[in-house]
């Protein structure tokens, strides 16, 4: 309400910065008028004193033709200047003047305003703005080039790999399908070309695994049975299935060859998790402690998600002491020592009925610094 009622005052504002010269004016033209009368009737009180001097012979009759004839020329004059009807069309055009100020100023503001500014939209900072804009000009412009060379070279596999990941990228999936299909066919059979058209078809299906995606992913691990995203995906499309079983199978295979560093081992790892295939990856203390350096909003995509599937997980399984004693941590280290507290409250009810446990738990609690 504060900004509308900033605008209204801008807007009348502007309306009496408009009205009040139109007013000024007429006021003026008022008193120009006046003072055009009041000459016009002093002239004719002159010519009235010359007759009377005349008949009083206090001036000869030559002087009082030359007054007349002066006086007369004055009084023309005057009258000439004082026009009421030009005076009239003039205050008539100012009425109106105010009159389209008042009514239209408004509502051209609202007309303009409405299509083209809100003041319920969120600051999008300009260096962001030009940042947005200017990369995806650049990928907009690369594509252009890349099927504009394509179009005279269409047997150029290479340039198909290149033009391919970018329309995946802008979201075009049913053009990047037909550029993963020409890179198969002028590159030649490879699994990650097998899987990278997969990837696209199930893009372009919503995510969904379909028939024919799964079949491009079979041809990638009949190529190479260590494909990761072949493999993850069959994973996927057996749990869309139904088949949980099989898709933690194939994703704890996956995950038994995968390196250390793997940068999609955390994907599959959660995946795992949702078909109840596995635990959570524990929260590594240096994990924990470089989030506090980051903003809110990379802390919660690094640490928050895993935390919360991990308490959510021991709302279901309150019997795992290990990860009771990995949430209770979690919550120490980046400072919430309040939800450290009621996490650990909520272990010891979970493992009341189990003495071993219990004590395990209390023992870890205290090393945690909570033993009470």
């Amino acid at each position: 309400m504060t900004l509308w009622f900033v605008f209204a005052l801008m807007t009348v504002a502007a309306i009496f910065a408009v009205l009040w010269p139109l007013g000024r004016g007429s006021g003026g033209s008022d008193d120009v008028a006046g003072s055009q009368a009041g000459e016009v009737a002093v002239y004719k009180d002159q010519l009235a004193e010359v007759e009377r001097d005349l008949a009083a012979a206090r001036i000869a009759a030559p002087e009082a033709d030359a007054a007349r004839v002066e006086i007369g020329r004055r009084l023309l004059a005057a009258a000439a200047d004082s026009d009421v009807p030009a005076a009239k069309t003039s205050v008539t055009w100012r009425r109106a003047a105010a009159v389209l100020a008042l009514l239209g100023l408004p509502l051209v503001a609202i007309g303009v305003y409405m299509p083209l500014g809100s003041p319920l939209l969120r600051d999008f900072p300009l260096a962001q703005r030009e940042r947005g804009a200017n990369m995806t000009q650049s990928l907009e412009n690369l594509v252009v080039q890349v099927e504009q060379h394509l179009e005279k070279n269409p047997a150029d596999g290479r340039g198909w790999s290149v033009l391919a990941p970018v329309l995946e990228r802008l979201g075009r999936f049913d053009e990047a399908v037909r550029a993963y299909r020409n890179a198969l066919t002028y590159n030649g059979e490879s699994a990650e070309r097998r899987s990278d058209l997969g990837e696209a078809i199930s893009a372009a299906a919503s995510g969904v695994v379909t028939a024919e995606a799964k079949a491009e992913f079979e041809r990638a691990h009949a190529l190479n049975a260590d494909d990761p995203k072949a493999n993850y995906f069959l994973g996927l499309a057996a749990e869309q299935d139904g088949r949980k079983d099989d898709a933690a199978a194939i994703w704890r295979a996956l995950l038994a060859k995968a390196p250390a560093d793997a940068p999609w081992r955390h994907l599959v790892q959660t995946s795992l998790v949702r078909v109840g295939g596995g635990t959570m990856p524990a929260l590594s203390d240096e994990t924990i402690a470089a989030s506090k350096d980051m903003n809110e909003g990379d802390r919660n995509a690094m640490v928050r998600g895993m935390v919360e599937r991990l308490a959510s997980r021991l709302k279901q399984n309150g019997g795992d002491v290990d990860g009771w004693l990995r949430l209770v941590r979690a919550y120490l280290v980046m400072g919430e020592r309040d939800k450290a507290m009621g996490a650990s409250t909520d272990a010891r009810q979970a493992v009341a009925n189990d003495a071993e446990r219990l004590r395990q738990l209390n023992e870890g609690l205290k090393t945690l610094g909570l033993d009470g």
